[in-house]
C-alpha cells in the first residue's frame, strides 16, 4: 500500500492568531470625591448615631453587670433585663425574621436605603474615606499621590493613614469581641497583656476584616460580595423610592458657560460635568439608570443640586424619586399616595403580627425552667418501710437576677409522698438541703433530687402519668412539667 506524502510545510509556515481571554475584569481604584449637602449631612448622622451605638453598648451597665453581654461560656445572654438561655433559641429566630422582613418592608418603600445609610461596610468605608482624606487631600491629590513615585512625603503619608486605618480596626475588633467577653475584663486583660488566645484570635480577624473591606475592597464588596445587592430586584417596583436622574429634563446634555441659555442651544439641565461619578462610591453613572451597584446614598443627588445652584437652574435633576413619578410627573403628595400599596399592605401585616406575637411571649414568659428526667439507675424500687419508690432528677433554671425560691409538688397519683434534697452551694457534697422548697441563686441553675413514694400494692402495675409543679413563690408563676411513675409488675 502506497502512502501519499503529506507536505506541513504551509501549516507550520501559517502564523497562528491567539486570544487570551481574561475571566476577570480590569477594575479601575475608585477615588469618590467629597460631597457636601442634606443628604451628606443625614448619612454623617446616621454614622455617628451607629457608632455611638457600637461603641458605647457595651460600657453600659445594667444592676451589677454588663447590659448587653453574649456569654457563650455561661450559656447565657443579657440583653438589659432578660436573661436569656440557649432553649430561648426561638426569640432570637424570631428576631432575626423579624429583621429580615423589617428589610424586606423598607426596601419595597424606600430602597437600598439601608445600604448607603447604616450597612456597616457603607459606615466604616466612609469613615476610611474621611482618615484617607484628611490625610492625603482631596480627591485629585490623592491620584496625584498613588501615581507619583515613592518619596519621603508619600511614604510618611502612606504611614500615618494605614497605621490610624488599624489602630481603628482593632479598636473596632476589640468592641466587637466585648460584645461576648465582659468588656472591662477584656480591657484590664489587653492592658496587663494577658489576653486569652481566643479574644485575641476574634480581635485581630475582626480588625483585620473591617481593614480590608473599608480600607481596600470598598465598593467590591458592594458589588460582588454582597447578596443583598443580587435580590433586591425582587423587592422592587416602580412605586420604590430610588436615586433618579430625571432624563427629559437633562437630555440632550452638554457643556455650556453660566452665560449660555441651554434653549438656544437645545441642550438640557445636564451640563456634562460628570461631578455625579466622581463622587460616587461605587463609581457608577446614575445617569445610565438603575443599576444594582447603586447602593443609594444621595451623593449624586447633593452634588448635582450645587452645581444647579451655581449654572442659575431648579434643583432636583438627581434626586430621589420612583419610576412612576418620574414617567407620570407626579407632585410629591402623588408619590407618597402610593406607598401604602399591596406588597407593601402584606409585609406590614406579617411583620406587626410578628412583633405582637414576640413581645406577648416575652411578656408571658415564665422567667425560669423546669427538666424532669427520672433516674435510670433506678427505675423503681421497694424501701424498707414497705413503700413504693421512683427517684426523679429535677433542673430548676432561675432567669432571673435575683435569689429565687421555688416549691415542688406532684399531682395525678393519690397518696403521694415527696421528698426533695439538693446539695447546698460551697459546702460539702454529703450535706444537704431537704424541703419541698428549694432556693436557686440568680441567673444559675440547680439539680434537684426528687423521691416520690407511694404504700406498696395502692397502684396497679404499669405506668401512670403525673405532673411536677414548680411554683416560684415570689412571682407565684407555676411551671408545669409532664412524667411517669412506674409499678412494677
Amino acid at each position: 500500500m502506497n502512502e501519499t506524502p503529506v507536505n506541513n510545510t504551509a501549516e507550520k509556515s501559517t502564523p497562528v492568531n491567539e486570544v487570551v481571554i481574561s475571566l476577570y475584569a480590569a477594575q479601575d481604584k475608585v477615588y469618590p470625591r467629597s460631597t457636601f449637602g442634606f443628604f451628606t449631612k443625614w448619612r454623617w448622622a446616621m454614622i455617628w448615631l451607629t457608632q455611638i451605638v457600637f461603641y458605647g453598648i457595651p460600657w453600659l451597665e445594667w444592676g451589677h453587670r454588663q447590659a448587653l453581654l453574649f456569654d457563650l461560656g455561661a450559656r447565657r445572654f443579657y440583653i438589659f433585663n432578660l436573661v436569656l438561655y440557649p432553649q430561648d433559641l426561638i426569640y432570637l429566630t424570631a428576631i432575626l425574621i423579624i429583621s429580615a422582613l423589617s428589610l424586606f418592608l423598607f426596601t419595597a418603600i424606600a430602597g437600598r436605603l439601608w445600604c448607603g445609610y447604616t450597612c456597616p461596610q457603607t459606615v466604616y468605608t466612609e469613615i476610611f474615606l474621611w482618615i484617607e482624606h484628611k490625610i492625603e487631600g482631596e480627591r485629585g491629590a490623592r491620584m496625584k499621590l498613588d501615581s507619583a513615585g515613592m518619596s519621603t512625603n508619600k511614604l510618611a503619608k502612606k504611614g500615618a493613614k494605614h497605621f490610624i486605618w488599624i489602630a481603628f480596626a482593632l479598636w473596632t475588633g476589640f468592641t466587637f469581641v466585648g460584645y461576648f467577653t465582659p468588656i472591662r475584663e477584656l480591657s484590664q486583660s489587653v492592658l496587663s497583656m494577658s489576653l486569652g488566645p481566643w479574644e485575641t484570635f476574634w480581635v485581630c480577624f475582626y480588625g483585620f476584616a473591617t481593614y480590608g473591606n473599608a480600607g481596600f475592597m470598598r465598593e467590591q464588596v458592594c458589588k460582588y460580595m454582597c447578596p443583598y445587592a443580587r435580590f433586591q430586584s425582587a423587592m422592587f417596583d416602580d412605586d420604590t423610592l430610588i436615586v433618579t436622574y430625571d432624563e427629559a429634563r437633562g437630555e440632550p446634555r452638554g457643556p455650556r458657560s453660566r452665560k449660555d441659555e441651554a434653549k438656544s442651544k437645545e441642550l438640557g439641565s445636564c451640563i456634562d460635568c460628570g461631578l455625579c461619578v466622581q463622587v460616587c462610591p461605587t463609581g457608577i453613572d446614575i445617569r445610565k439608570g438603575l443599576q444594582y451597584e447603586c447602593i443609594g446614598c444621595g451623593a449624586c443627588a447633593d452634588v448635582c443640586d450645587t452645581v444647579m445652584d451655581k449654572v442659575g437652574y431648579e434643583r432636583g435633576l438627581v434626586k430621589y424619586s420612583t419610576q412612576n413619578a418620574i414617567n407620570n410627573k407626579w407632585s410629591h403628595k402623588q408619590m407618597l399616595q402610593r406607598i401604602m400599596r399591596p406588597r407593601v399592605l402584606i409585609y406590614s401585616a406579617i411583620l406587626t403580627l410578628l412583633i405582637v406575637s414576640l413581645l406577648a411571649s416575652l411578656w408571658y414568659r415564665t422567667p425560669f425552667r423546669v427538666n424532669v428526667i427520672r433516674d435510670r439507675g433506678v427505675m423503681a424500687r421497694l424501701t424498707d418501710d414497705g413503700m413504693l419508690e421512683n427517684i426523679y432528677r429535677l433542673q430548676i433554671m432561675n432567669g432571673t437576677e435575683k435569689t429565687q425560691q421555688y416549691q415542688i409538688s406532684v399531682s395525678g397519683v393519690k397518696d403521694l409522698e415527696i421528698k426533695a434534697e439538693a446539695a447546698k452551694e460551697n459546702h460539702d457534697s454529703k450535706d444537704k438541703e431537704q424541703s419541698n422548697t428549694i432556693t436557686v441563686k440568680p441567673a444559675e441553675s440547680r439539680w434537684i433530687i426528687v423521691d416520690l413514694k407511694i404504700p406498696d400494692g395502692s397502684l396497679k402495675s404499669g405506668s401512670h402519668k403525673i405532673h411536677f409543679e414548680i411554683q416560684a413563690v415570689e412571682s407565684k408563676q407555676i411551671v408545669t412539667e409532664k412524667s411517669i411513675f412506674l409499678v412494677p409488675r
